[in-house]
């Protein structure tokens, strides 16, 4: 196995935040990256209005293979979706 392959398939965790727009309100999208992308999600904290007039953010936190990880991520920004990365998913002790 290749040290890149090695670094694919370990599981890791990234903390990230996302801006989810009101167009998207009815849109599965957390769910998505569960059943799409097979990661692991821990919502850390939420602020989304019951009358949906305004955007939603997320904290969360993604666990999985690193490939997972990343092919969730890049299905956010397919969405065109604000997203912050919060830790360094090597590193993040938690």
């Amino acid at each position: 196995m290749t040290e890149s392959t090695e670094t694919d398939t370990r599981i890791t965790q990234t903390r990230i935040r996302i801006r989810i727009p009101k167009t998207y309100h009815q849109e599965p999208v957390i769910s998505r990256l569960v059943s799409h992308h097979g990661v692991t999600i821990n919502i850390t904290a939420a602020l989304l209005g019951a009358n949906a007039r305004d955007d939603g953010w997320f904290d969360l936190e993604l666990r999985g293979q690193g490939n997972q990880i990343q092919s969730a991520l890049t299905y956010l920004n397919e969405l065109d979706l604000e997203v912050w990365q919060g830790g360094d998913q090597e590193n993040d002790g938690w």
